[in-house]
């Protein structure tokens, strides 16, 4: 499938010029771009459409976190690839690749006659620059298909028995990176917040949620390194989530979550436990009154 996006009328006119250009075989470019989400590294929630692409490959375009982690686990699993690797993966502060780089390889790798995969940590649309990378394919004539992965804000909670929502506790939730400005982010308890990319800021995102409506004792979880060999599980409060994570040395990748789902994690400290068996679902939420809901 290839997807053009048509927010506005030049977008639709592109997308009008791109189709005429495909349909006609002269015009057509012999390769493809797959933009796949790897999933958060554990070659075992990798999608089947996915695992098909990087096995059809002729070249694969590798991120370093998630994506590197797969790519090892296949290898490990007895799955030989034939595909020639090219490591993009950024770090911290350092991008060893710049995307505009990313982009241009990803382009001539196509018209070049390659099968190229994309394989972006997580989901390419979830904090992935994976839009930025299909309009540049697409303006330059080259086919894209885009293949969903298991975003880390929903499976690295998981594996330490965090939902993000559950009935009677957290009604919704927002995903937002330790870089946003989180100032302006409403809600209670019953509205869970995951960061990503949220280690650096932690302290600064602790403070600015611990003045609303949550309060400074609200729950929160840091899962570090999901699924990797480091993988470690702190919880406290917003108002002691910054000095535990600095004791401990907690370090990136982590996912941080935070609000009352916290409570219902087997890593949560036994003054912290919500005991579902004596627990009213269609009570109020404890938003409702923050305070009477402390730890």
């Amino acid at each position: 499938m290839t997807r053009v996006r048509s927010s506005s009328e030049d977008a639709s006119t592109r997308s009008r010029s791109l189709s005429a250009g495909l349909r006609d075989e002269s015009k057509r470019p012999a390769g493809k771009v797959w933009l796949v989400g790897a999933g958060p590294g554990d070659p075992g929630l990798l999608t089947v459409r996915g695992l098909r692409a990087l096995e059809r490959a002729d070249v694969i375009v590798a991120d370093r976190l998630g994506a590197r982690a797969v790519l090892d686990g296949l290898a490990a699993d007895g799955v030989e690839l034939r595909a020639e690797i090219v490591d993009v993966g950024k770090s911290p502060g350092h991008h060893a690749v710049p995307q505009d780089a990313i982009n241009a390889l990803l382009v001539q790798l196509a018209l070049d006659g390659k099968e190229v995969v994309r394989l972006k940590g997580g989901d390419p649309y979830v904090f992935g620059r994976g839009v930025e990378e299909l309009d540049h394919c697409l303006e330059a004539g080259v086919p894209v298909e885009v293949v969903s992965g298991v975003t880390s804000a929903i499976s690295v909670p998981a594996i330490a028995g965090i939902p993000l929502t559950h009935r009677g506790v957290a009604t919704a939730f927002t995903v937002v990176t330790g870089h946003d400005q989180i100032a302006e982010l409403g809600g209670g308890r019953d509205h869970t917040v995951v960061l990503l990319m949220g280690v650096g800021t932690l302290a600064h995102a602790a403070m600015t949620l611990a003045r609303g409506d949550r309060g400074a004792d609200c729950p929160v979880a840091i899962v570090e390194d999901g699924f990797g060999p480091r993988q470690r599980v702190t919880v406290g409060t917003l108002a002691t989530i910054a000095a535990q994570a600095a004791d401990r040395g907690i370090r990136s990748p982590a996912v941080v979550v935070v609000g009352d789902v916290v409570r219902l994690s087997p890593y949560a400290p036994e003054a912290f436990a919500l005991d579902l068996s004596a627990f009213d679902p269609l009570a109020a939420p404890a938003s409702a009154s923050p305070r009477k809901a402390a730890l």
